[in-house]
């Protein structure tokens, strides 16, 4: 089964994924931070009962998570399937995770139930559409906390009302090197939307994602998310044309693409920034590589998860030896 981060979605030379998070809590039971070891299994026992007596059933594994090594949990929180403060928590809590990764529902983190959708590409509907059915599911099988007049009720204030984060993350390049990222920034908040570095900064991946869930419908929520995305878009695809004029510029590029083909060591953080410029490269026709495989490539070589997958103890020098290989032999 080809993974959803495998796989090339609408305006992918500019938006890398698309993503929807709900949260969600069962009506008169404590939130996790309140909850006994106990009460957090059965709890999460509750919750994969109903996914699995759905049209889902068989579609989700479930991974408890005290049953996973440090490394293991590490790697979950750096492919975005749990949170880093999930991976860090000591109390009981699991994952349920889909046959492709495209849907991962943590279970116990900050709230009871964090669904969240992935879909490659520019394509917020469709993981809407998939969400929404998870949650009706999950709203018919048992009573979630819901109030007529704040919405669904959430542990952080912040995400009352839909309880929905809607977020794209983006490939910006060009905005980046105009260094017209702070400006964009304090533009999409004064829309009530926020812009942040994905990956601590490294490379010029961004996420754009919608900050007001309360006195909202989840449907203008996507409208305006996807109509500012469009601008941005329209604004970094101007500006790559721009930039290619200059040969300094180019020369970059390909100097990246050589160092990939090459280099014998890569950390994250350089293989990150070299790998932002090749995707440029690959938006200018420059490289023949699939966005698909780019996509494979940035999921799957974080450091964690090199390591959790060696059938030997690695090191992180070991995971870059492991991980400029892996390039070496993708790339070409």
């Amino acid at each position: 089964m080809n993974k959803w981060y495998s796989t090339q979605g609408n305006n992918s030379d500019v938006v890398l994924s698309s993503k929807i998070r709900l949260a969600r809590n069962i009506d008169k039971v404590p939130f996790p931070c309140r909850m006994s070891n106990e009460v957090r299994k059965s709890v999460c026992k509750k919750i994969f009962a109903a996914v699995q007596n759905s049209k889902f059933a068989g579609e989700f594994d479930l991974i408890e998570l005290n049953s996973l090594s440090e490394i293991e949990k590490i790697a979950l929180s750096e492919k975005g399937f749990i949170s880093p403060e999930m991976a860090g928590q000591t109390m009981y809590s699991a994952l349920l995770l889909s046959k492709d990764e495209s849907c991962s529902i943590m279970l116990c983190e900050e709230d009871h139930i964090r669904l969240c959708v992935m879909e490659a590409g520019e394509d917020l509907k469709s993981a809407y559409k998939k969400a929404n059915e998870l949650d009706n599911v999950l709203i018919e099988s048992m009573r979630i906390a819901f109030d007529k007049r704040l919405g669904f009720l959430t542990s952080n204030p912040m995400h009352l009302g839909t309880g929905m984060k809607a977020s794209v993350a983006l490939h910006l390049p060009a905005i980046s090197e105009r260094k017209m990222i702070s400006t964009l920034s304090s533009m999409v908040g004064k829309l009530g939307f926020s812009i942040k570095p994905l990956f601590s900064g490294n490379g010029a991946f961004y996420e754009l994602s919608n900050e007001i869930s309360l006195g909202i419908t989840e449907e203008s929520a996507l409208d305006n998310l996807g109509a500012i995305c469009e601008q941005i878009i329209i604004q970094e695809r101007k500006f790559r044309n721009e930039l290619m004029e200059y040969a300094d510029f180019e020369d970059k590029i390909f100097r990246a693409m050589g160092t990939l083909k090459m280099a014998r060591k890569l950390t994250t953080k350089e293989f990150l920034e070299l790998i932002s410029l090749a995707r440029l490269g690959v938006s200018m026709n420059s490289f023949d590589i699939s966005y698909e495989k780019i996509g494979n490539m940035i999921h799957s070589l974080g450091t964690a998860s090199i390591i959790s997958q060696a059938e030997t103890e690695f090191s992180v020098d070991d995971a870059d030896r492991m991980r400029a290989q892996y390039v070496r032999e993708n790339i070409e």
